[in-house]
């Protein structure tokens, strides 16, 4: 049997309008003794309120939306858990979308999050360079509504979030690989198209440039362990690699790029650090615990997530922007080793 809120009423002994009051969490509400008679009566009962009914009571439907690029990837999961805890003991839930890095996808989900009356939304990941205007009116629909929009990662115009200084912390990087003795370098530069890395690739290669240095080969590719993976596989084919050549250090613009990369290298036969050293950008979870362990840019990723799910529901902040250094972090697989002469 269904049990209605005409039956927790009754078993109350109160009005239906007050006990929707209690359950559906009007801000207009009776005496506690009264509250928890009704309370009780639904627990007896067995009563769920209607979330419906419950957003109309409070205005607000007590979630928030957070669209990815890809679930799977550890950097984007970092982001989700990190918004949750943000969201944690707030009474909002979370709901999730992934896009698979696709522009319509994204757009469609920013409109279904619009339609289930969300108070927030996050977008989380690069920006294309292109603009996009459709998104932009959408968003900006949403906010002219009360909608609360931020990013984490790239800035949107007329939305806050947490902005990653991606140019910045690549240089950061290259400085570090530099003073290791390092002086042949390759990037795996990903999806040009993507601001994040178009960013990454400009801070590392003009870094190099103002220590004298030039990279023997930027390739792109998809920004994605696949990616990561056929780009290294034509590096290989294009520049002396192990076999007495001098030790190559690839950078790559990611951390899932790294992965794909290694499996190439292991593929070949060919060591890390010894032949090819190799780094990264993120410090997704599972990086330290590769072997060797893998260098790269460190973000704190939940941190971020947990920033932009307290963000989102301040109201007075939520224009705000706040901006992230990475931290290098030199692991095994950027050792110093000595630099072979060319055959």
């Amino acid at each position: 049997m269904v049990v209605r809120l005409a039956d927790v009423a009754k078993e109350a002994g109160v009005s239906q309008a007050t006990a929707s009051r209690v359950l559906n969490g009007s801000s207009r509400k009776p005496a506690e003794v009264i509250a928890d008679r009704v309370r009780e009566a639904a627990e007896r009962l067995g009563y769920f309120p209607n979330a419906q009914a419950q957003a109309l009571a409070r205005s607000s439907a007590g979630l928030v939306g957070l669209i990815v690029h890809d679930i799977a990837d550890p950097y984007f999961s970092s982001i989700a858990r990190g918004v949750q805890h943000g969201l944690a003991g707030t009474g909002y839930q979370l709901l999730l979308s992934s896009t698979d890095r696709d522009g319509e996808a994204e757009l469609a989900a920013v409109r279904a999050f619009m339609s289930h009356r969300t108070d927030g939304i996050l977008l989380a990941g690069s920006r294309g360079l292109e603009d996009d205007d459709v998104l932009a009116a959408a968003i900006g629909r949403y906010q002219d509504n009360g909608g609360r929009v931020a990013m984490i990662g790239q800035p949107l115009p007329g939305a806050g979030g947490i902005e990653v200084d991606n140019a910045g912390a690549a240089g950061l990087l290259a400085d570090e690989l530099l003073g290791l003795g390092h002086r042949r370098f390759a990037v795996l530069a990903g999806d040009s198209s993507l601001v994040t890395a178009r960013d990454r690739v400009e801070g590392f290669v003009g870094r190099l440039r103002e220590a004298g240095f030039e990279p023997e080969a930027v390739l792109e590719g998809a920004f994605t362990r696949d990616g990561g993976h056929a780009s290294l596989r034509e590096l290989l084919e294009a520049l002396p690699v192990g076999a007495g050549a001098e030790q190559l250090c690839v950078f790559c613009a990611n951390d899932v790029m790294v992965l794909g990369a290694l499996t190439a290298l292991r593929e070949a036969g060919l060591r890390v650090p010894d032949d090819v050293a190799i780094a990264g950008f993120d410090d997704i979870p599972t990086l330290a615990d590769m072997h060797p362990s893998i260098s790269t840019v460190r973000l704190p990723l939940e941190e971020m997530g947990r920033s932009a799910g307290e963000l989102i529901l301040a109201v007075a902040g939520v224009g705000e922007r706040s901006v992230v250094v990475g931290e290098p972090v030199l692991r095994e697989s950027t050792a110093r080793v000595e630099r072979r002469a060319t055959a």
